[in-house]
C-alpha cells in the first residue's frame, strides 16, 4: 500500500510523550521490515508536518529489546522525514550530569547484542561509518533551544546503550562510568544509526533521570518508579524544547545526510 502522508520532522519518543501532539491524526505506516511500533501520529506546528512514533508503543508495551527498529526508521523515511529527533529517558553517569538535566549526546557507544541493526544485508557490501553518528548542525540548534528555556543542559556527551530491560549491575556501572561516559540508555542503537543509514539528519536529546546503579553519587540504585517520577516532573521541560526546535529545523533540509551512500560502498 502507497503512503500518502507526508511529514517534514519525525520524533520518536518514550514514556510520558504519546500525547505530544494535539489535533493529530493517526496514520498506518506499512514498511519492508515489518509493522512499527504503532501507528504514527502526523500534526503539525509552526506551519512543519510533525511525525510522533511512540517507540514503545503508545501503551508502553515493547521492551527495548524487542522495539523492530528498522520498521520505526523506515517510516520516518517513508513519510519523507529530512530529520529524526530521539528524545529518551536516560541515566547519569557522572556526577556533575544531574537529573533533571538534558544531554544532547554526540556520541554512543553499543553495548547491545543481537539486534537487527542495519538495512544492508546484501547483495552489495555497504558500510556506513558512526564516526560523526549525530548530525552538529541539529545538536547546536537543541542546545540553543534548551538554553533559550532556560533548561539545564550539557552540550556534548557519549550515550552507552545496554541491551535491557535490565539496568546495570554497580560493577557494569562503575566500569562505564570510569571509561568517561556520560549518559546511559537502552534504545539509542540501533536506532540513531539507523536513522543515519536510511539518509536523515539525526539528534539526541537525553533527559536525566536517575544517577544508574548510584555508584557515583552514592545513592540507590535505579528503580523504573523513579525513573517515570523525575521523566513525568521535566515533561514540560521536553515539550518546550521540542516546540523550540521544530521552529529551528528548516524543513528538506538533510544537512548531508541524504548523501551518506556516496562514502559508504566501493
Amino acid at each position: 500500500m502507497q503512503n500518502t502522508h507526508k511529514a517534514d520532522i519525525g520524533i520518536f519518543g518514550g514514556s510520558g510523550l504519546y500525547s505530544f501532539l494535539e489535533n493529530v491524526e493517526e496514520v498506518l505506516v506499512e514498511t519492508p521490515y515489518g509493522m512499527p511500533s504503532d501507528k504514527v501520529f502526523i500534526g503539525e506546528h509552526k506551519g512543519k508536518k510533525v511525525a510522533f512514533l511512540p517507540r514503545h508503543d503508545r501503551n508502553h508495551r515493547i521492551p527495548p529489546h524487542k522495539i523492530n527498529y528498522r520498521a520505526n526508521v523506515w517510516a520516518m523515511k517513508e513519510l519523507g522525514c529530512s530529520t529524526v529527533i530521539c528524545p529518551c529517558a536516560a541515566g547519569s553517569l557522572q556526577k556533575e550530569v544531574e537529573p533533571g538535566s538534558f544531554v544532547i549526546a554526540d556520541q554512543w557507544v553499543d553495548r547491545t547484542k543481537g539486534r537487527e541493526d542495519t538495512f544492508f544485508d546484501g547483495p552489495i557490501a555497504t558500510h556506513v561509518s558512526p564516526a560523526v553518528p549525530y548530525t552538529e548542525e541539529i545538536r547546536q540548534m537543541a542546545i540553543a533551544a534548551a538554553r533559550e528555556n532556560d533548561i539545564p543542559v550539557h552540550d556534548k556527551g557519549t550515550v552507552v546503550v545496554i541491551n535491557g530491560p535490565r539496568f546495570s549491575s554497580r560493577a557494569e556501572s562503575e566500569w562505564f562510568t570510569k571509561m568517561g561516559w556520560e549518559v546511559i540508555n537502552m534504545t539509542q542503537y540501533p536506532e540513531a544509526h539507523l536513522v543515519r543509514e536510511a539518509g536523515m539528519a539525526c539528534v539526541n536529546i537525553s533527559l536525566i533521570t536517575d544517577y544508574d546503579s548510584g555508584v557515583v553519587a552514592g545513592c540507590e540504585p535505579v528503580s523504573h518508579s523513579e525513573v517515570l517520577k523525575v521523566f513525568s516532573s521535566n515533561i514540560e521541560n521536553l515539550r518546550k524544547l521540542l516546540f523550540t526546535l521544530i521552529e529551528k529545523i528548516p524543513a528538506g533540509e538533510y544537512y548531508g545526510a541524504d548523501k551518506v551512500l556516496e562514502h559508504s560502498r566501493f
